[in-house]
């Protein structure tokens, strides 16, 4: 481990960015500078979340190691979205959504494919374990394309990137609240199939951890206390990057639709970005794809769920889980690469390039858009 984490200081190269984005909030400065400071200050603390976690999952395994990751990988994003729904920012909110889930099925795991194929001729992993992950995220995909379906053939069309539904007291937002719970519903049976019933298909007794988890730097009530304060850091800087993104994305001339699926989402993500680039290197691509794949299933069965019914409390009105024909599209085209790629169990690192060269085409048309 100590090479890991090692190799993982990168991050906090960017912790200075922390205060800086603080005292810029608080003197008043330009709202790019304020945006992109706190942007940048999320990330050391996203990266001291992944520290923590991987301190914590050490000995547990692919499988139950995935899930810490993602799940710890997720909570800056989701602290990121409930900021952007009390803002009422539901634009935001559903782009990174989105741009979480097609960023780490294309970008993280294209990328840890690369990484971890330079020098070596291929990597296998268990494509049964990765297949289930990738079988959930198509099923969620169902459950999310549905609503947006329905708003179609009522005949009010699908919103437009920079546009926002004005109806929230039609049947579109009751079947949201339907899909919301059915998705999280989904979510809960998957922890106990991948955790209790077939809990040896995700977290094999018989892997060896590998030497560097043999020493290991923190307590468990370290790496407790720095995933509280790393949760601390977050929701300040997430308050101050939600409060400047408007004001931000209209000086520099890109949609919030823009912001949301791909700075917010890549922000919100540094953690099992970071990660799952890492241990793909050293040749564990096991434990990269569950968290690239799971990732990005835990944010459609999970996390979109929660913001969904999280609106009702938060925000000025409830959000609707209606994706415009871009996000639909994305989605669609990146879960399906998900499912075709999980089924070969091997990888290579030009298939990492043709994965990330789909996300740098759809990057560009969320551009354009």
């Amino acid at each position: 481990m100590r090479s890991l984490l090692s190799a993982a200081k990168g991050p906090y190269a960017l912790t200075p960015f922390i205060p800086i984005a603080i005292v810029l909030d608080l003197i008043g400065a330009g709202a790019v500078v304020v945006f992109f400071s706190s942007a940048l200050g999320v990330i050391p603390t996203a990266a001291l979340m992944g520290r923590a976690t991987e301190e914590l999952s050490a000995r547990a395994g692919p499988g139950i190691g995935g899930l810490l990751n993602v799940t710890f990988g997720n909570a800056p994003e989701l602290i990121i979205a409930l900021f952007a729904l009390n803002k009422g920012l539901h634009e935001v909110v559903k782009a990174s959504i989105i741009g979480s889930i097609v960023g780490n099925t294309l970008l993280v795991l294209g990328a840890a494919m690369f990484v971890g194929g330079l020098g070596r001729d291929r990597q296998t992993f268990d494509r049964t374990a990765a297949g289930s992950q990738a079988s959930m995220l198509l099923l969620a995909a169902a459950a999310l394309i549905m609503p947006a379906i329905f708003e179609l053939v009522e005949g009010k069309g699908l919103p437009s990137p920079g546009s926002e539904l004005v109806d929230y007291g039609s049947t579109v937002e009751s079947l949201s609240v339907a899909v919301a719970a059915i998705l999280m519903v989904s979510y809960v049976a998957g922890l106990v199939f991948s955790l209790k019933t077939h809990r040896g298909l995700f977290n094999p007794t018989h892997e060896d951890p590998g030497p560097e988890h043999h020493a290991e730097t923190w307590t468990v009530r370290k790496s407790i206390v720095a995933l509280a304060l790393a949760g601390v850091a977050v929701g300040v800087m997430s308050e101050i990057l939600v409060g400047s993104i408007t004001e931000a994305a209209d000086t520099v001339g890109l949609s919030q639709f823009f912001v949301g699926v791909i700075i917010v989402a890549i922000v919100g993500n540094a953690a099992e970005h970071w990660v799952a680039v890492l241990v793909a290197r050293k040749d564990k691509m096991d434990l990269s794809v569950n968290i690239a794949i799971g990732s990005s299933a835990q944010v459609a069965l999970f996390v979109a769920p929660v913001l969904v019914l999280c609106s009702f409390f938060v925000g000025p009105h409830p959000m609707a889980l209606v994706f415009n024909g871009f996000e639909l599209g994305a989605i669609l085209i990146a879960i399906l690469i998900a499912n075709h790629v999980t089924g070969e169990g091997e990888s290579n690192w030009y298939e990492g390039v043709q994965l990330m060269a789909v996300y740098a085409v759809l990057a560009a048309a969320f551009f354009a858009a």
